[in-house]
């Protein structure tokens, strides 16, 4: 099973995660949305399209950006729809 932390806590746990590109894409609904805030940054990738990001907030720190998802994947990157990943200090393990 994979598991996200940052900042001593599970982010996200899961047996069904996608690797692509090196990391982990968890099922959103894996993911403990009590961590995660909406951010205005996006930025583009030739071949998955236009991600979109969230703030995860633990125990009032801030992780800008660290989680990542693309809501409209192009159709080379369809197995990561509804799919989270993360960087920025977030530990994956598997």
């Amino acid at each position: 099973m994979a598991t996200a932390r940052w900042n001593g806590e599970i982010i996200a746990r899961s047996d069904d995660t996608r690797i692509v590109e090196g990391n982990h894409y968890f099922p959103i609904e894996s993911v403990f949305p009590q961590y995660l805030r909406p951010s205005e940054t996006t930025t583009v990738c030739p071949w998955k399209g236009t991600a979109n990001y969230y703030t995860l907030e633990v125990d009032g720190k801030q992780n800008p950006d660290a989680a990542w998802f693309y809501a409209e994947p192009k159709p080379e990157a369809a197995q990561i729809k509804d799919r989270v990943a993360f960087w920025r200090g977030v530990e994956v393990t598997d």
